[in-house]
């Protein structure tokens, strides 16, 4: 039997990650193996994925001799960073820099980066309709990883960018439907009514890098635009109350009016949803439904993945 080839996966007990490294140890036909990287290999989120038979290694972003340790003799990798552990730009590059230099000093033959887009490049910082965040940016969990695809281009590194969306599992927390003071459940999200919103679920964010790494060279270079469905809110809404059984609607709030709620990252969510609205055709046009199924055929619709999760759904 020939010796599989090592795939490393960066925050393998994260979603993305975790999903990577689920997908790939669900595949023994697959040819690769999965050494799961974490800051902590004796969390449970770790010892479950060793006990799948996936090789776990501590590796932190912030000590990189252990990021370079962990890619030596790898095949290849799914490199995913956590733009929400510390909410800044300037680290997640820096992160980045460390993943780059790593995966390049390991040879590595082929690299899934889960990325985003520069939101910039369609809208300038010049312009006005939305504030300018972290110094620089519109959207920084977006703009710093869209930005961070050419460390990967200028160091040579045989990557795959792969383009990801919202997450279908943002309706299981805090974006779930809630009781307005009329007793009707209600989705209030700062987007506009009739635009459309890709989703995806997260899961199938690691099946789809598996299906990209099982295809060889054939997409290294190119950047793959993933998403499950496109579906406006009100869509959304009318779905998941039909799984409920009893009517969802969907609220619109201005971007504006959601800037000043105070949320916690209130700018940079409401920046990021005026970004899906304000250039709701190029994003989802970047996002082939029927191209993106033609190399992972059972990626979820909304309709099916929320069939599965309807029941865990918290109504607020």
């Amino acid at each position: 039997m020939s010796e599989k080839k090592v795939i490393a996966v960066a925050g393998a007990t994260g979603a993305q990650g975790g999903g990577a490294a689920r997908a790939i140890l669900a595949d023994p036909a697959s040819g690769f193996t999965v050494r799961a990287l974490t800051r902590n290999p004796d969390s449970p989120a770790a010892k479950e994925l060793a006990g799948l038979g996936a090789e776990v290694v501590r590796a932190d972003f912030y000590d990189e001799p252990s990021v370079h340790k962990a890619f030596e003799g790898a095949y290849g990798a799914f490199l995913v960073t956590n733009f929400w552990a510390h909410g800044s730009a300037a680290k997640e590059t820096e992160e980045v820099e460390v993943l780059v230099r790593a995966a390049k000093a390991a040879g590595l033959r082929h690299v899934v980066w889960s990325t985003l887009e520069d939101t910039r490049e369609l809208l300038p910082l010049e312009d006005e309709r939305m504030p300018v965040l972290q110094e620089k940016y519109n959207v920084p969990h977006f703009d710093a990883k869209g930005e961070a695809n050419e460390l990967f281009r200028q160091a040579g590194v045989p990557t795959t960018f792969l383009n990801t969306t919202f997450f279908y599992q943002g309706f299981l927390s805090q974006l779930g439907p809630k009781r307005a003071e009329d007793g009707v459940l209600t989705i209030t999200l700062p987007f506009e009514d009739g635009k459309l919103l890709s989703g995806v679920d997260v899961d199938d964010i690691g099946r789809t890098a598996l299906a990209i790494l099982k295809n060889g060279e054939r997409f290294i270079g190119h950047t793959v635009g993933l998403a499950g469905d496109h579906l406006t809110g009100a869509q959304y809404a009318e779905k998941i109350g039909a799984a409920l059984g009893e009517p969802v609607r969907f609220q619109s709030v201005p971007y504006d009016a959601f800037r000043s709620f105070g949320v916690p990252a209130g700018d940079e969510i409401a920046n990021m949803f005026q970004y899906y609205g304000d250039f709701d055709q190029e994003f989802t046009g970047a996002r082939d439904l029927d191209g993106i199924r033609e190399i992972h055929p059972e990626l979820k619709s909304f309709d099916t993945w929320l069939a599965e999760n309807a029941a865990n759904i918290q109504v607020g």
